[in-house]
């Protein structure tokens, strides 16, 4: 028995899946600027001695690698779970 979602049975899910993808992509952009000025101000409060500067920006570093790594993810997970559901 093969089971998959219909994906063409509801009208506008091609408008749907451009939408998440303009979201995953502006997701990843900003991720992607979020660890550029977090790294630069991460360097300049470490070379400077500003501890609270550096603190924060090596928490925004973090933050934008997990923010990308979970939204990288969440397309791997949901593709695994039509795979495993076609399985069932």
């Amino acid at each position: 028995m093969n089971v998959f979602p219909d994906f063409d049975g509801l009208s506008g899910i091609s408008e749907l899946r451009e939408v998440a993808g303009a979201l995953l992509m502006f997701v990843l952009v900003v991720a992607v600027l979020m660890l550029i000025v977090s790294a630069i101000c991460w360097a300049i409060g470490a070379a400077n001695g500003n501890y609270q500067v550096a603190t924060k920006g090596r928490i925004g570093v973090f933050v934008a690698l997990g923010g990308a790594i979970l939204a990288g993810a969440g397309v791997a997970w949901l593709n695994w779970l039509i795979t495993i559901g076609g399985q069932l």
